[in-house]
């Protein structure tokens, strides 16, 4: 696993609407989009496999079905190392419970999430969670936004995750937002050792799937 994780930091780096990727250490592509179905707020939804495709001719397909690319959420599916990877894209946006429940029975999931076009704005988002529990989570921006205090989560795994953070001189109120998103996103990829393949991602086809109301 080359590529890192600091590469999502870029403006723009998957879809216009900024970023959505859950990683997941102890389950299968198709565990996990059922996983992430349970978790849509407020509605039973189930997973329909639509083949392989690139980001955008999976939202070409969400407005063909739904003449709106926000009307639903698709993932594409991949694996990396002993991590398998849901990339979201339509209408993810607020659209997702608490992922502990996705990491019931031992698994170890991380939600990285990115509301780019969001004009509040908020800033990038990171968690982490093991077999139900939430051991670290923070705001990227790592700044006064949004209640920002610190890493929240199991005392032990985020006093060291914040103490890493410190080490990189942040909060650093001299520093832009940008530089601060991909120092954080290094920090938690090394800490974690977390990667994503950007070609892939990018560029690649990878099975994909929708999650459609049940």
């Amino acid at each position: 696993m080359t590529d890192g994780m600091i590469w999502l930091a870029a403006p723009r780096s998957i879809t216009y609407g900024g970023y959505h990727v859950v990683l997941a250490r102890g389950l299968t592509p198709d565990e996990l989009a059922a996983r992430l179905a349970a978790a849509v707020d407020g509605v039973e939804c189930g997973v329909v496999a639509v083949g392989e495709h690139t980001g955008d001719t999976l939202l070409e397909l969400i407005d063909d079905t739904y003449d709106d690319t926000l009307a639903a959420i698709g993932l594409r599916l991949g694996r990396t190392g002993d991590w398998t990877y849901a990339v979201a894209y339509g209408g993810w946006a607020g659209e997702f419970g608490s992922l502990e429940p996705v990491s019931r029975g031992g698994a170890h999931v991380c939600l990285l999430e990115y509301e780019e076009e969001n004009g509040k704005p908020v800033p990038p988002q990171f968690a982490y969670f093991h077999d139900g529990r939430l051991l670290s989570a923070c705001n990227l921006h790592l700044d006064a936004s949004w209640g920002y205090t610190g890493v929240d989560g199991d005392p032990a795994t985020a006093r060291r995750l914040q103490d890493l953070l410190t080490g990189a001189g942040l909060p650093d109120p001299a520093l832009d937002r940008g530089e601060t998103h991909r120092t954080a996103l290094g920090v938690i990829e090394r800490f974690f050792g977390l990667s994503l393949p950007r070609a892939a991602i990018v560029e690649g086809t990878l099975p994909s799937v929708l999650l459609e109301p049940a």
